[in-house]
């Protein structure tokens, strides 16, 4: 049979940079194993097999998977399949007007905009189904972090930032580190929290290459197939409940941007919007641009 897919690159205006992503349509009778082997085959960070609704007022059901295993929810997939979806069935009307796309993900029902901006790349926002929450457990000390990701321990840190847990879907460590050329020493290790689906480590620091930018931030994931990873939109949507735990943002709506894959070559920025009521997260949403890259069919 054979299935459409388009590439893009996702979270940013300009191709080959930001993260890359493949989307595959036409998904009807592809089984786990068949949809784990083609993302493998892509060797992208994520690809998304898109099937008909369950609901049939939503607009498609997604399953994401790694090259390594299967996400119930993450950025970037949404970003890009949002636009996709929007580009391919209605390009008229998105050519005159923003779009509405409810995806169905294993997280629950993702409510998207896809935005019309004439003569730029697409682009697409979505508020979080799953407002990010503490997990249980306490993070690794600030030793054993340090010697998973080639730091010192007094590299790990800043201001009232500590190492958390935190998920709004996807679990991560998030780990705060002091400077900018710390965060840049950092490379990827023997990370024991990350076996056996544990959480993907996400370093950040409030020293930043671009003007604009609020946090510069690195993931490493090698528990998920993905060594590290350009521009990763769960782990932006959980820090919402970092930013709340250690910045103590005043009630009202927030936007920060996140700069990711500098260190890679895949300058990306994910918009991270919040509103926080009464101290307590309140709503959350997730932004970014993507470029169609390439097209094409897969006869399987």
């Amino acid at each position: 049979m054979t299935r459409r897919f388009f590439t893009l690159d996702v979270f940013t205006e300009t191709a080959l940079r930001g993260n890359p992503l493949a989307v595959v349509l036409d998904c009807d009778g592809l089984d786990d194993a068949r949809m784990q082997a083609i993302a493998r085959e892509f060797n992208l960070s994520e690809t998304v097999f898109v099937f008909a609704p369950r609901n049939p007022a939503n607009s498609a059901s997604l399953r994401i998977f790694t090259p390594g295993r299967e996400l119930p929810f993450a950025g970037h997939p949404t970003v890009g399949a949002a636009c996709i979806i929007a580009h391919v069935r209605a390009p008229d009307l998105l050519a005159a007007q923003d779009l509405r796309i409810v995806l169905e993900e294993k997280v629950g029902d993702i409510v998207c905009l896809v935005r019309h901006r004439k003569g730029r790349a697409l682009a697409a926002n979505f508020d979080l189904p799953r407002l990010s929450e503490r997990l249980d457990g306490a993070a690794p000390s600030s030793a054993e972090i340090a010697e998973g990701v080639g730091l010192a321990p007094d590299d790990i840190g800043f201001g009232r930032h500590e190492p958390s847990l935190f998920s709004a879907g996807a679990p991560y460590l998030f780990v705060p580190v002091r400077s900018l050329a710390a965060i840049g020493r950092a490379r990827p290790g023997t990370m024991p929290w990350s076996a056996n689906g544990g959480p993907a480590t996400y370093l950040y620091t409030s020293e930043v290459v671009e003007e604009g930018s609020a946090f510069h931030a690195r993931m490493f994931g090698g528990g998920w197939g993905v060594a590290e990873d350009p521009a990763t939109g769960s782990a932006a949507a959980a820090f919402a409940g970092v930013a709340l735990a250690f910045e103590s943002p005043s009630d009202g709506e927030h936007v920060l941007t996140i700069e990711q894959g500098f260190e890679m070559g895949r300058q990306s920025f994910i918009a991270l919007g919040f509103e926080v009521e009464g101290g307590e997260l309140r709503s959350a949403s997730i932004g970014g641009s993507a470029v169609l890259v390439s097209s094409g069919a897969l006869d399987l």
